[in-house]
């Protein structure tokens, strides 16, 4: 039975005594969704990660996900632009949604929000700073290949996504070309040379005190990526720009550093005025919280018109400030985009944790969207609020969580979830042999991808839980990287 008390005819249970229980019944429901576990969802979180693994799998706890893209790299430099062939090692890495392509620029990007995460979070994810240091070295070897295989060529991608999209199959079972892609420095690519730089400078942080070598190999090859960026200039990706990358690339070279030479590259590149989005492909505000930090808790004015850009993102994403954009549901999420909303409320979410932290050590520093006088619980409190409902405080009671509670999507766009697993299944399923009775089919998923957060729910607050239905359905790994950092500051101790 679904939430419902039946009383028979004959009972003699008193009306009065019957509403209380339903009252009851009801607030622990509520009690429930109010109260969330933040340290179980972190953990989940983070085990997600497992079920995108590409490469040679280790003994895991995602045990449904085999080994797959084993020969990734032996097509390097077979492409539409590039007809030189060489074999390179491009296996690892991460699948970056419920396909099995790796898209570098999502992943290096992923990459750079988890080391973030560990960045400001360390002491307070516990016992789940290991398994987050894993998850980004699982990312860190990989990009690392891909920019060291070859000289004056960084590679931004395995697998045909035309292709790829067009069968519904399990990673383990791929037959579709795994092209590689790269850039050159007559085919530049500086949008995903600089964030490949900020995840590799990012993640150098991160190993600096437990693999100092480790750490040293990725903060060398970061330096050497961001030069490659910053000297040839050009957009890989047609519908996006790269200066946010630059920017993006060389601040965190610069924290990772401290060298007054990245200073400079950060004024030449500039940018960002009027920014109300962050995500994989809009980076202005990352960028510009990141080295606002040297402005509010250092008193280095150098740095003093980050801080003023990260605010004016702040008053653009509260709701009672004057000048904001933002649209909120309902029921109390942040709504930026119909397609995979979530991974802008992660994302701008991680964005408001870590401000707030820095205004609560700048002395409780505060400032003002017209009259509205900003705290850094101000910030706290609504990134708390996109949370809880993330993970169940929203009309229709559902963790957007997958495995997380008891109301999760059950259906979710994702092909090793949906089909089942070669311990199950050992014949090979085609490219096409996945849609029926599979995809079109509609019973849960066989697998439970733990801790995958899908695209989310509608204006309306409102989410179909069908696996066709990929803008609500998906799972993405830079969504789940942004949530990282907030449920660490929610579930650990000061």
């Amino acid at each position: 039975m679904d939430n419902y008390l039946i009383i028979s005819s004959t009972s003699t249970m008193s009306l009065s005594h019957f509403l209380l229980l339903v009252i009851f019944f009801n607030l622990s429901l509520l009690c429930v969704q109010c109260n969330p576990d933040y340290r179980d969802a972190l953990a989940k979180s983070i085990i997600f990660f497992q079920g995108q693994r590409s490469g040679h799998l280790p003994p895991q706890d995602i045990s449904w996900r085999g080994s797959s893209g084993l020969s990734d790299g032996s097509l390097a430099g077979v492409s539409a632009l590039h007809l030189f062939s060489c074999i390179v090692d491009l296996t690892g890495g991460y699948y970056d949604a419920g396909d099995n392509v790796k898209f570098n620029l999502p992943m290096a990007y992923t990459t750079t929000l988890l080391s973030w995460s560990v960045i400001e979070n360390s002491r307070k994810l516990g016992p789940q700073l290991p398994a987050t240091r894993e998850a980004i070295r699982w990312a860190t070897d990989y990009l690392l290949k891909c920019a060291r295989a070859t000289p004056e060529r960084l590679y931004v991608g395995v697998g045909d996504p035309n292709a790829d999209h067009k069968c519904w199959e399990r990673p383990e079972d791929m037959d579709t070309a795994r092209t590689a892609y790269y850039v050159t420095p007559t085919s530049p690519g500086s949008d995903v040379a600089g964030e490949t730089a900020a995840a590799l400078a990012a993640a150098s942080i991160v190993f600096k005190k437990v693999d100092e070598s480790y750490s040293k190999l990725l903060l060398s090859t970061a330096k050497d990526v961001l030069q490659f960026a910053m000297q040839h200039r050009g957009s890989y990706s047609d519908f996006l720009g790269s200066n946010d990358e630059l920017l993006w690339g060389a601040g965190w070279v610069y924290k990772a550093t401290n060298e007054t030479y990245y200073v400079d590259l950060l004024k030449s590149v500039g940018g960002g005025e009027g920014i109300d989005i962050f995500s994989w492909d809009n980076k202005y505000a990352g960028a510009h919280v990141l080295l606002a930090k040297k402005s509010l808790v250092n008193n280095d004015e150098t740095f003093g018109e980050y801080r003023q850009k990260a605010e004016d993102f702040m008053c653009k994403i509260l709701p009672d400030s004057p000048s904001s954009t933002t649209k909120y549901t309902a029921g109390g999420l942040m709504y930026k985009m119909g397609a995979s909303n979530l991974q802008y409320v992660t994302s701008i979410t991680f964005l408001l944790t870590t401000y707030s932290k820095y205004m609560a050590k700048a002395n409780y520093h505060t400032f003002t969207c017209g009259k509205l006088v900003v705290t850094p619980e101000t910030l706290r409190n609504l990134a708390r609020r996109q949370v809880d409902y993330i993970l169940g405080d929203n009309p229709m009671k559902m963790s957007y969580m997958v495995g997380y509670g008891t109301n999760y999507p059950k259906r979710i766009h994702h092909r090793g979830s949906s089909l089942p697993s070669v311990a199950v299944h050992s014949e090979e399923i085609g490219c096409e042999g996945g849609f029926q009775p599979y995809y079109y089919g509609s019973n849960p998923n066989p697998n439970t991808l733990i801790g995958a957060v899908v695209g989310g729910p509608d204006q309306n607050d409102f989410f179909p839980d069908e696996r066709g239905d990929y803008t609500h359905s998906e799972p993405t790994t830079y969504t789940n990287a942004a949530l990282v950092g907030p449920l660490a500051s929610f579930a650990g101790k000061s």
